[in-house]
């Protein structure tokens, strides 16, 4: 069986976004750096400040598409470092939910701070109505996961 043409395309992008996202990690962890901030803590951190409500490592692992365990281990280490707490989850004995304690929330400020101009630097030379149907497209395969 051959691939589709479209297969095929999907497959290489399949592929650039693997090494996409290595690069996005290796930059976060560079911008973070000072900050004792690694891109796996701010995904984190950003998982848990883009609602309104504490969730459990649980719901933090699958919006952010990772394992719990590796979100569990994360939260034990960003805890120990006072940037989350666990909290009692009336829901549920035994599944803790997270909150972002102040300093937390102090670090991902300031981690927004410095992606602003490198974003602004990265999407200089980039056309916007391209990266308009690029985020429309990653969103639309993003879905069917």
């Amino acid at each position: 069986m051959q691939r589709t043409t479209e297969g095929q395309l999907f497959t290489e992008i399949v592929l650039e976004v693997f090494k996409l996202s290595g690069l996005l990690a290796t930059e976060g962890d560079r911008l973070g750096r000072d900050q004792d901030m690694s891109s796996a803590r701010w995904k984190v951190l950003g998982a848990l400040a883009s609602t309104d409500s504490p969730m459990t490592v649980s719901q933090v692992a699958h919006a952010m598409g990772q394992s719990r365990q590796g979100v569990q281990r994360l939260a034990n280490e960003m805890q120990s470092l006072g940037m989350l707490d666990f909290v009692d989850n009336p829901a549920h004995k035994k599944a803790k939910l997270l909150t972002v304690t102040p300093q937390g929330m102090a670090l991902l400020n300031a981690m927004e701070q410095r992606q602003i101009p490198w974003a602004n630097d990265c999407a200089r030379d980039l056309d916007p109505v391209q990266l308009a149907q690029t985020l429309t497209q990653l969103r639309a395969l993003s879905a069917k996961f």
